[in-house]
């Protein structure tokens, strides 16, 4: 479009983007997000490249705003900017305007080279959900760049219809403990069959106690009866975020050599470990869980009582239905 064939309300602005002086460049691409005239998108597609990074953002939070696919591709050369507020404003933007029909573009920039712009990709292929990504992710399992393996695997578990991908399992041995973190939450999505096995080791033995609560974490997802003799180990993790999300994945099991932990875990200094060892209780249904769970109802945090009398009544309804059969 011709500047001449503009609203004469936005010539002046749009002349004055091509300004030298900053401060006028600044006043004209805030004042062209007020007018709101998507007639200026192309001028604001140009004020992308301007030399301050000030006027590349207004201009990235305009183009967003206005919500046309045919800024895009230019939003997504900014995703590699010198400048993180840049960047950060064009990840935000594409987190909403990227579909399908832009996964190849965002293929295409993974192989550019430019650390920054390969994690605000890996961040986005997560939002189109596509597998077609795997065989360009897959590479960054081995990055020498800590931050490249664990947004890589990170994204790995958005991708539809990935459920086995062996070469995840060895980033949750990872040198760096972020990227183990990652990979383990990721291992909750996969169905391999190292992968129970690998976290019931990371669970009772990392050194990182996050990645120990995320090994909990994967297991509850997989609820997978293999899983109980490490559980039951992990119940008496010191960090009490372990022992919750162990007594979550608990919940699922039906195994009467994990009352003991559960009891026990009725005394835990932490409420949110009470609460969770209460349910897993009912859960089990067994008897002799009921005169732990009396005690409890007592607790001094309400959650606590509430779930235990919740654990009570369904031991109680299971143990009359069954004298009933």
């Amino acid at each position: 479009m011709s500047i001449t064939d503009l609203d004469p309300e936005v010539v002046q602005w749009v002349e004055m983007l091509q300004s030298p002086e900053l401060e006028e460049r600044l006043v004209a691409v805030k004042t062209l997000q007020h007018l709101g005239d998507e007639d200026t998108i192309e001028f604001l597609i140009t004020a992308l490249k301007d030399e301050d990074p000030g006027v590349q953002e207004i201009a990235i939070t305009t183009l967003w705003e206005f919500a046309n696919p045919v800024a895009i591709v230019p939003l997504m050369d900014c995703l590699g900017s010198p400048y993180e507020a840049v960047r950060t404003e064009a990840l935000s933007a594409l987190k909403e305007l990227v579909s399908t029909n832009d996964l190849m573009k965002l293929l295409d920039l993974l192989q550019l080279g430019n650390v920054d712009a390969q994690l605000n990709v890996l961040v986005l292929l997560r939002k189109i959900h596509d597998a077609q990504a795997l065989p360009s992710v897959l590479p960054f399992f081995d990055s020498d760049n800590p931050e490249l393996r664990e947004a890589a695997v990170i994204t790995l578990r958005y991708l539809n219809q990935v459920v086995r991908c062996e070469p995840a399992l060895a980033l949750a041995k990872d040198p760096e403990p972020s990227v183990r973190r990652a990979a383990v939450l990721t291992l909750g999505h996969l169905t391999d069959d190292a992968v129970v096995p690998l976290l019931c080791e990371l669970m009772v033995s990392d050194d990182d106690w996050q990645v120990r609560r995320n090994a909990a974490q994967s297991l509850d997802l997989l609820a997978d009866e293999a899983a109980i003799d490490a559980l039951v180990k992990a119940m008496t993790d010191p960090e009490w975020q372990v022992r919750k999300f162990t007594a979550r994945a608990l919940q699922k099991t039906a195994d009467d050599s994990t009352l003991p932990v559960l009891i026990h875990a009725l005394a835990d200094e932490y409420s949110d470990v009470r609460r969770d060892a209460a349910t897993a209780l009912g859960n089990l249904g067994h008897p002799d869980a009921l005169p732990a769970l009396q005690q409890t109802l007592n607790d001094p945090d309400m959650d606590v009582r509430i779930f235990s009398q919740r654990a009570i009544d369904k031991i109680q309804q299971s143990l009359s239905e069954t004298s009933h059969a």
